[in-house]
């Protein structure tokens, strides 16, 4: 009976426990939703009275309450749809509100065109802040403050403030970051705060940073102060141990970009071309380190070092990649300018040089006490002849004025590396480095076609070469001891690059006598061999290509007249004569019949070329110095004495031209083989007895 009783007893428990836990449920839930009620309530009192963060807040409330009852399994209520329904509506419902009030608090009136790129554009931009209310205004429209802390309470704030914080940066902060002109000036109503920018003449090209600074804090003094300065107020739920301000977060949102745009339109520009300037620097650095400071008591910007400061202080490394830029742009611009505009250089002339301190101011001290040991009677091995002072000069020529130019850019920047810092000097250095090898590369590519053309350009170019190898020579050793200790073990040499400018210059000189050769030989194709001279078309054929090998040579001679060093310009003139006087040898010599006719009008062909050769030697402008060289033809043309050998033989007879043979000793021999004579003998003279008789004492 007990038993029973007992299992009965527990039965009413567990049912009754049952139906106490349905109960509590049920109570819970009802409670949600009372709480849920109440909210929304009290959310559409606060909404008719403008107390925008106390509905934000019933409203989180509300849906806090509705997480909750659609957190319970499998308790599912039709209600809860139609509850999330509502919260939705008026959630939109105050967002609309809110949005409302927050186009009267920051009005933006933009230029109608799409263009926010141009200084006009940016001049019509304004900006207008309502001013926090009197008490007595409290009524029509609620502060700054309750507006924006509606916003973040409900979860909308960072979407606003995005779009506001680009139209700030399109509109306002980069415009007077790019335009030294765009001043901003500032009204103020009684209701309303008016931003408006106007032009004025800026002082520079580029404006110093502590102005830009100067305004750019402006724009954020007048935000802090009617717009920004206020706390993010959090809902309960959401415990953080600071508070946020609304400045805060506008500045992590704006500021890397901001930062950049900084940097690549303001900094970059007042970093100074010259080392001599880089101590004027500091004033930079500390209004940079000023402007941060600033912005950090505005709460825009957190407590660490930024990228803005970190560019300032980085000053050495920026000027030194400025100073390489700039010098690697200007040595191009030179080496893409006209070849043609020349300098005359002389032995005596040299690049400007700075003035440099004597490297070891010890060693003369080392020079004096050596100088001490040595015993009086010494004897002096010392060669008496001395070198000339032009021993080692280069000597007098034409090069383009933009290579002189480049040579003193290269002198000037390696000036500038002497009072670098060690990480400035290495890189101006290696710039340097940079300027030639790109020389080497640019020139012969950008000028190619005219290279190939014109022969004074080609002359010109070699001359250039030949000058820069020249200064390679010393330009290390010069400043070897200035540069930093880096590069004082050796490294800073530039000799390596001498052998390939050396080769550039003589190849393209090279080539274009090729081309010149190579149209001598073309003319005097057209001479039909120099054959059946008395024929007067025949003549007249050969006459015209002696005339334009003359003429060919002239012009060249003219073009190349004191621009080619004089011993170059001689060789160049003597190899191109020679190559005129070969050929002619050479056909005349291969000719199998000559009759006495053609031999005068050969040797009057002949007598052109020994007449006119020697006047084509101009190398310099005044024609009285030039008779010189025109006499010393013969060193110039290897081909001088055969050709006026040949000469000889066209008007000797036979006994002369056995005279001149002289049993191979005499000075036909030195210029002819004993075949080629006895071809020339059979040419000109019929088979005769004493045409055998000569034939045989040739030999």
């Amino acid at each position: 009976q007990v038993q029973r009783d007992l299992n009965v007893a527990v039965a009413e428990f567990t049912e009754l426990k049952q139906q106490l836990e349905r109960d509590t449920l049920v109570l819970s839930i009802l409670k949600k939703l009372q709480e849920f009620d109440t909210a929304i309530k009290e959310y559409n009192t606060a909404l008719l009275e403008k107390k925008y963060v106390a509905a934000a807040q019933q409203l989180e409330k509300a849906r806090s309450s509705l997480n909750m009852l659609e957190s319970r399994k499998g308790f599912e209520l039709k209600i809860l749809k139609a509850l999330g329904t509502e919260l939705t509506v008026q959630t939109q419902n105050m967002l609309y509100h809110l949005g409302e009030e927050w186009q009267k608090l920051a009005v933006w009136k933009l230029p109608p065109s799409k263009e926010s790129s141009s200084l006009e554009s940016a001049m019509h931009s304004e900006l207008h802040l309502r001013t926090v209310p009197s008490k007595e205004e409290e009524i029509a429209g609620p502060p700054v403050a309750s507006v924006l802390q509606a916003f973040a309470v409900l979860g909308e704030l960072h979407a606003k403030l995005k779009i506001f914080g680009q139209l700030l940066l399109k509109y306002v902060l980069k415009p007077l970051i790019s335009y030294p002109s765009l001043q901003p000036f500032t009204e103020e109503q009684s209701d309303v705060f008016i931003l408006r920018f106007k032009s004025e003449e800026p002082n520079l090209d580029h404006f110093s940073p502590m102005e830009v600074f100067d305004k750019i804090k402006l724009i954020f003094e007048v935000l802090h102060k009617y717009l920004l300065n206020v706390p993010l107020e959090q809902p309960a739920e959401d415990k953080k141990e600071c508070r946020l301000t609304l400045a805060e977060l506008l500045g992590d949102m704006i500021w890397e970009e901001l930062s950049d745009c900084l940097i690549q339109n303001c900094l970059v520009n007042s970093i100074p071309t010259n080392s001599s300037k880089l101590e004027q620097y500091i004033e930079v650095i500390k209004s940079t380190e000023e402007f941060e400071k600033a912005l950090k008591n505005m709460q825009f910007l957190k407590g660490d070092t930024t990228d803005l400061l970190k560019y300032a202080r980085n000053v050495n490394s920026h000027f030194a990649n400025k100073k390489c830029q700039d010098v690697i742009v200007a040595a191009r611009n030179l080496m893409t300018s006209e070849i043609h505009n020349t300098v005359k250089i002389t032995p005596d002339s040299c690049v400007t040089l700075p003035r440099l301190p004597d490297p070891g101011a010890g060693d003369h001290l080392k020079m004096q006490k050596t100088s001490k040991l040595l015993p009086n009677d010494m004897v002096n091995l010392e060669n008496e002849t001395k070198l000339s002072q032009y021993t080692f000069s280069l000597p007098t020529c034409r090069i383009s004025s933009s290579v002189e130019k480049l040579m003193e850019l290269a002198y000037q920047t390696l000036l500038e590396a002497t009072a670098s810092t060690d990480q400035c000097c290495i890189q101006l250095f290696y710039s340097v480095r940079n300027i030639f090898q790109l020389f080497y590369d640019v020139v012969p590519t950008y000028h190619k076609e005219n290279l190939q053309k014109l022969p004074q350009l080609a002359a010109i170019h070699h001359n250039n070469c030949m000058y820069i190898a020249h200064h390679l020579l010393t330009l290390g050793h010069q400043f070897r001891y200035r540069l930093t200790n880096i590069l004082c073990d050796g490294a800073a040499t530039f000799v390596d690059l001498v052998p390939g400018f050396r080769r550039l210059g003589m190849e393209c000189f090279l080539a274009q006598m090729r081309v010149q050769k190579g149209e001598i030989l073309e003319r005097l194709s057209s001479a039909r061999n120099f054959s059946n001279m008395d024929d007067e078309e025949n003549y007249c054929a050969a006459n015209k290509a002696i005339r334009q090998v003359l003429h060919q040579l002239k012009r060249l001679g003219k073009v190349w007249q004191d621009v080619l060093p004089v011993n170059i310009y001689c060789k160049a003139m003597g190899t191109l004569l020679n190559t005129a006087l070969t050929e002619v040898v050479t056909r005349i010599a291969a000719l199998e019949d000559i009759s006495a006719e053609d031999a005068d009008r050969l040797y009057s062909l002949c007598r052109t070329m020994v007449e006119e050769g020697p006047q084509v030697f101009t190398p310099l402008p005044e024609d009285d110095k030039n008779k010189k060289y025109q006499e010393e033809v013969p060193v110039y043309v290897q081909k001088w004495m055969t050709f006026k050998e040949l000469m000889i033989i066209l008007q000797a007879n036979l006994q002369e031209i056995v005279d001149q043979w002289a049993d191979g000793k005499g000075p036909l021999a030195a210029e002819f083989s004993a075949a080629e004579v006895k071809s020339l003998i059979r040419a000109l003279f019929q088979n005769t007895e004493r045409r055998a008789a000569a034939l045989a004492k040739i030999k």
